[in-house]
């Protein structure tokens, strides 16, 4: 009897497994967690555009792009002026060159206004010109050049010359417009005829008399060389001569 009822129990199992009758465990949506985000590593391009450094240079994308301007002629030149060497050459402050005599110097610069100079040490007489495309320009700086600098190169001259008692004063004018502070010496001689005391004869002599002088750079500096006759009366005397002359 037992057997029967244990035979029965089990075919009964059987039968409900067989037809599904067992229910699957449901989850519970409130337990589940669904993700709307994908993530992903972003995309990177390590090879630059050819000709780029990584960055763009506004300033230099502007100028690549900028027109050039336009250039016209300019003929510098210093007529007789007489230069034992070039002059220096300024356009606007900046040097662009050297003009000798005879020989002018020829430039393509920008339109427009301009300052020309044309320097004799640190002296640098100016002149503006207005530069149009393709139109020559000329500006020639010999009058200017006699006018503010009439020597060229370290030199002395006689100004004037005055009897002073027995003996003469000469007028001497140190002219340096060179680039740096000088000292300059001159030789100045006088030619003199006088009637000596002794024989009341007339006689002829000379004196000879060396001057030096410290003058700065782009300066003249004006000095007084008195020279002195021998004793005796009614002078007479020639135009001082200027001697040698240095400059170191």
């Amino acid at each position: 009897m037992k057997k029967i009822v244990f035979l029965t129990i089990l075919i009964t199992i059987g039968c409900i497994l067989a037809s599904g009758c067992v229910a699957q465990p449901k989850k519970d949506p409130g337990n589940a967690t669904v993700s709307n985000t994908t993530s992903f590593s972003p995309f990177v391009n390590s090879t630059p555009a050819p000709g780029f450094n990584g960055t763009i240079n506004a300033t230099n994308a502007t100028n690549a792009t900028a027109k050039p301007k336009m250039k016209g002629p300019l003929r510098v030149s210093i007529g007789s002026y007489s230069v034992d060497q070039p002059l220096t050459v300024l356009i606007d402050n900046k040097s662009v060159g050297g003009v000798n005599v005879g020989v002018p110097l020829d430039l393509l610069i920008d339109e427009g206004n301009h300052s020309v100079a044309v320097c004799v040490g640190v002296i640098c007489p100016e002149k503006s010109v207005d530069i149009v495309f393709a139109k020559r320009s000329f500006l020639d700086f010999e009058d200017v050049l006699t006018s503010n600098v009439e020597f060229s190169k370290p030199t002395v001259r006689i100004l004037k010359s005055y009897k002073n008692g027995n003996g003469v004063g000469v007028e001497l004018e140190f002219i340096n417009p060179s680039q740096k502070d000088l000292v300059m010496s001159a030789e100045v001689s006088v030619g003199y005829t006088y009637i000596d005391d002794r024989t009341n004869i007339r006689m002829g002599d000379s004196i000879r008399s060396k001057t030096s002088e410290y003058v700065d750079a782009g300066r003249r500096v004006t000095i007084t060389a008195n020279l002195y006759f021998a004793d005796g009366s009614s002078y007479s005397y020639d135009e001082p001569q200027l001697g040698v002359i240095t400059v170191k």
